[in-house]
C-alpha cells in the first residue's frame, strides 16, 4: 500500500493534481453522505451537496455553461485535533492530466461547509488551472465523455501557510500531507 501511495503522489504532483481522486474508493451513488477516510491514516469525512448527488450530474449553473457558480458543500466528521480544513477540486478526467479547479484552506476546523458566496474569515484560495485564484467552474471539450469532478474534503493537523494565489502544484501535496482526515464527493458533466 506505501508503494502505491509513492507512485500516485508523484503522479499527481507531476500533473499538478488534485490528490482528491485516492479518495474515492467506497464512494455511493445514493446521495448520502460519502465517509470514505481512505487516505491511509486518516479519518473518513462525510461530504454532502445539496447541490447534486454523489455520483450524478453537476447542473449546469454550476458549469461554464450556466455562469459557473460556486456549489454548496458540506461535511462532518472533522477531528478535534484538527487546526484547519481545506478543499481540493479536480477534474482527473481532462485531456492533459487533472485540470484544478479549486483550492481552499485555512478553513475553521468548526466550519460546516461553503456556500456559493463569501468564504469564512481566515480562508485562502489558490490558483486553479486555467491561472486565475479561486473557483473555475467545469468546462469539459465538447463531445467528449462525462468527467468526473472530484471535490475532496481535508481535516489538517497544521496550518498551511501559503498565500492566496498559490500553484496547485504545491497546495495540493502541502494538503495531503497535513491531512488527518478527509472524504469526498464526485459528480459528472459533459457538454
Amino acid at each position: 500500500m506505501q508503494g502505491m501511495r509513492k507512485v500516485a503522489g508523484r503522479r499527481w504532483q507531476v500533473a499538478g493534481a488534485v490528490g482528491v481522486a485516492l479518495v474515492l474508493a467506497g464512494c455511493g451513488s445514493s446521495g448520502e453522505p460519502t465517509n470514505t477516510g481512505s487516505e491511509v491514516g486518516t479519518s473518513p469525512l462525510a461530504v454532502i451537496s445539496p447541490d447534486f448527488k454523489n455520483g450524478g450530474t453537476i447542473p449546469r449553473r454550476f458549469t461554464c455553461d450556466g455562469g459557473g457558480a460556486r456549489p454548496t458543500l458540506g461535511w462532518a466528521g472533522v477531528p478535534a485535533n484538527a487546526v484547519e480544513v481545506a478543499v481540493l477540486v479536480g477534474d482527473p478526467d481532462a485531456p492533459g492530466g487533472t485540470f484544478v479547479h479549486w483550492t481552499v484552506w485555512g478553513l475553521p476546523r468548526t466550519a460546516k461547509g461553503v456556500g456559493p458566496d463569501a468564504l469564512p474569515a481566515g480562508a485562502i484560495q489558490g490558483a486553479n488551472s486555467s491561472g486565475g485564484t479561486g473557483w473555475t467552474p467545469p468546462c469539459p471539450p465538447k463531445g467528449a465523455k462525462p468527467h468526473q469532478y472530484i471535490f475532496g474534503v481535508y481535516a489538517l493537523r497544521k496550518r498551511i501557510t501559503f498565500r492566496a494565489g498559490e500553484d496547485p502544484s504545491k497546495v495540493v501535496p502541502a494538503v495531503r500531507a497535513a491531512a488527518i482526515g478527509s472524504g469526498s464527493l464526485t459528480a459528472r458533466y459533459s457538454r
